[in-house]
């Protein structure tokens, strides 16, 4: 079995030294902890008191790693319902889970990261909220320590299995139906309709999926579109609509959220223009004008998520699972029956 004293002589530097690494000690260069980190690495090294977390009935645990969005005061209903289902899920089977979030790993490397998750006894994660920016986990991705499984985040290789919605045919479908039932509402030569498309956050994986469904769905009908980005934001997109929506014919929002905040802009305004949004929560129901979005079932991908983690855990390779997702049209009634 490797000992620290290995680790020390491997990176050329004393007992000492390696412990104040594996402690995060500030007074040490970062050159120094280079070398202790990939010496640890080289020799597969586990420190005392992960190597007995791993041997405890915690082995084999599984990480949900989430980053709530925290753009609006609304309970995010979205996280809470990926929560349930992931722990309902994990009960059922058997299995022991560990909740992560993005804040409490902010600062650290992905060797920090990987330490941290050994001492839980983690031996796959699930990854909720990932985007580009996100380069220490996407880092973590690529080192393959873990079993992982990404939701919403084109990532699948052997020890990897991605699990989603398709977001690109999800955002042409509504939008396609939303600019479709506008055509009885416009006055006749009208000419092309200019639709205003307020896509996410720039970074996100999903935000690439649903603009490029959004262009297919305005190269096909022939409309003019304006793309802003609302960043999820229920305020950023009343801001959007309130600058540039009153003179659109439609608004698709890539989130209910930030579909409510232009609604209410147009309120304001005190015109009319069909709004659509994407996901389904509930609060779509209280607008008080009914409105066309996509619905996904979040406690169901964090369901099946949790059944992907058990299954990499058990040998079997990495997949992409497709989720399914409908069209609907949310009003008051569909929320309180």
């Amino acid at each position: 079995m490797v000992s620290i004293k290995d680790v020390a002589k491997h990176a050329g530097v004393a007992i000492s030294t390696v412990s104040k690494v594996l402690n995060n000690y500030p007074n040490v260069t970062e050159a120094t902890r280079l070398k202790v980190n990939q010496a640890i690495k080289e020799l597969n090294y586990v420190p005392n008191s992960i190597a007995a977390a791993l041997s405890s009935k915690h082995s084999g645990r599984v990480a949900l790693l989430m980053d709530p969005m925290r753009q609006t005061r609304a309970a995010d209903q979205v996280y809470m319902q990926y929560m349930l289902g992931a722990l309902d899920c994990a009960k059922e089977l058997g299995m022991d889970t560990v909740t992560v979030f993005f804040s409490m790993i902010e600062g650290m490397t992905a060797d920090d990261i990987t330490r941290y998750l050994r001492s839980q006894g983690v031996q796959s994660v699930i990854i909720f909220g990932l985007s580009q920016e996100d380069r220490v986990i996407r880092d973590l991705l690529h080192e393959e320590d873990f079993y992982f499984v990404a939701v919403d985040a084109p990532f699948v290789t052997d020890s990897i299995t991605s699990v989603g919605i398709d977001n690109a045919e999800a955002q042409y479908e509504v939008a396609v139906k939303t600019v479709s039932e506008n055509l009885s509402r416009l006055e006749p030569g009208h000419g092309p309709q200019s639709v205003l498309y307020i896509a996410g956050k720039g970074s996100s994986y999903v935000t690439a999926e649903r603009t490029r469904g959004m262009k297919k769905a305005a190269e096909e009908l022939g409309v003019s579109l304006s793309i802003r980005y609302g960043d999820f934001s229920e305020s950023k997109a009343r801001n959007i609509a309130m600058v540039t929506g009153k003179d659109k014919d439609i608004i698709v929002c890539a989130s209910d959220m930030m579909a409510i905040g232009a609604m209410y802009a147009l309120k304001e305004l005190d015109v009319f223009h069909p709004v659509c949004g994407f996901d389904g929560i509930t609060l779509m129901g209280y607008v008080g004008q009914g409105m066309n979005t996509v619905r996904q079932d979040f406690y169901d991908i964090a369901n099946t998520a949790v059944k992907e983690a058990k299954r990499l855990m058990e040998g079997e390779k990495g997949r992409q699972v497709v989720m399914p997702h409908e069209l609907v049209r949310m009003n008051y009634q569909d929320v309180i029956l």
